[in-house]
């Protein structure tokens, strides 16, 4: 089989992590492809580099392919999320002076009550909360929203801004944010240069989010099928490598090198590990799937999260859109067609409810031994797909 190189984007984040390790490690070589990875300095660059034919698949932000969907943005052409990178993976923190703050208000960073961070934020001080973000359409912004309106912290308490991730430990400090919702590592070097504090884990939120997605423009996507599959396939594989606990050190100095996060290989394995260093005063907490790339069909594109983001967007922009139009671009059918040839446990169904699995919970599949792991929303809520027909 000829073996062909595909140019992909990524933004220097641990959740980038199934690309380089499916190059680095050799998943890529197997099925005959090459990822050429060129990493981007934002997430709209990042986004271009897609849509204008830079790259022929990216590392995205799960919310961007499904707001184009719904004509949001200014960019037109159509996207594919072919698969889920990561799950969860994302902190929210607080400045120094937040910090002090909570402190001098005896809160407990506990790392897991989102409720009583929230309370506590909101006594903290007065006006609004500005909160930076990687991008407009993102996760980050979901989770910020979702919280703060189930909350007293209140969304009309909080502004949000845009700052690239690799930026926000500078905002910061420079005063331009009081606090953050970014992907990791880019909250542990706000620790470690000492200007903030961790506050949550994004999964205290919501504990299913998928975080990043692999994208690939739709045309390319059903003109290259046989591309597209190598390239899920390699990913998918160096995921099931990424999630066994003895490849963690490894990993760690993988994603370190100069070429990709250019960090020390011992702040990425905090979050591998989950065992992540709250502030300067060297708390630590253990959050058990803090991000998570395999297992539990973690990779599979749901239709059912799809709509979730699209119902969120279309509630908070105003749109009179349909739904399905920005679900649709989260493709359980391509993902099952390029998987089939692998040994992987396929859900039998491409919706599920949103935010109903408190326990693992086996569900029917195409191998029988599917267990679904907790999804759960912090207020308890459930996000039937089938009520927005």
């Amino acid at each position: 089989m000829r073996r062909v190189t595909i140019p992909v984007a990524y933004m220097p984040l641990i959740d980038a992590a199934p690309l380089i390790i499916a190059e680095e490690m050799g998943f890529a070589k197997a099925e005959a492809i090459a990822l050429d990875l060129i990493p981007a300095p934002s997430w709209s660059s990042l986004r271009d580099m897609l849509g204008f034919g830079r790259v022929d698949a990216a590392h995205l932000l799960s919310v961007v392919p499904v707001a184009m969907g719904l004509g949001l943005g200014s960019m037109t052409t159509s996207l594919a999320a072919v698969s889920v990178l990561s799950v969860n993976g994302n902190v929210i923190g607080v400045g120094r002076p937040l910090e002090d703050a909570l402190r001098a208000q005896g809160f407990r960073f506990d790392f897991s009550d989102a409720k009583a961070a929230a309370h506590a934020l909101r006594r903290s001080r007065s006006g609004k909360l500005v909160f930076g973000v990687p991008f407009p359409f993102s996760m980050h912004v979901e989770l910020l929203r979702y919280w703060a309106e189930r909350t007293d912290l209140g969304v009309e308490n909080i502004e949000i801004r845009t700052v690239p991730p690799p930026l926000m430990a500078d905002a910061l400090e420079a005063g331009d944010i009081d606090a953050f919702c970014v992907g990791e590592p880019w909250g542990s070097v706000a620790v470690d240069r000492g200007v903030g504090a961790l506050l949550l884990p994004g999964r205290a939120i919501w504990q299913g989010a998928p975080e990043k997605v692999l994208a690939t423009r739709t045309d390319w996507a059903e003109t290259e099928p046989d591309l597209v599959g190598r390239l899920i396939r390699a990913v998918w594989h160096a995921s099931r490598w990424l999630e066994k606990p003895e490849s963690r050190i490894a990993a760690a100095e993988v994603l370190s090198r100069k070429d990709f996060l250019d960090l020390p290989p011992e702040l990425i394995d905090r979050a591998l590990s989950g065992r992540l260093i709250l502030s300067g005063h060297g708390e630590q907490r253990q959050c058990d799937g803090f991000v998570r790339f395999h297992g539990a069909a973690a990779s599979f594109p749901w239709r059912s999260q799809a709509k979730w983001m699209a119902h969120r967007l279309a509630q908070h922009y105003d749109l009179d859109a349909d739904i399905k139009a920005g679900a649709s671009v989260f493709r359980a059918d391509l993902y099952r067609q390029h998987m089939s040839q692998t040994d992987a446990d396929l859900p039998g169904a491409s919706e599920k409810l949103e935010g109903a699995i408190h326990h693992p919970t086996a569900v029917a599949s195409n191998r029988g031994r599917l267990n679904l792991l907790p999804d759960r929303f912090f207020d308890g809520a459930v996000f039937d797909p089938d009520a927005l027909e």
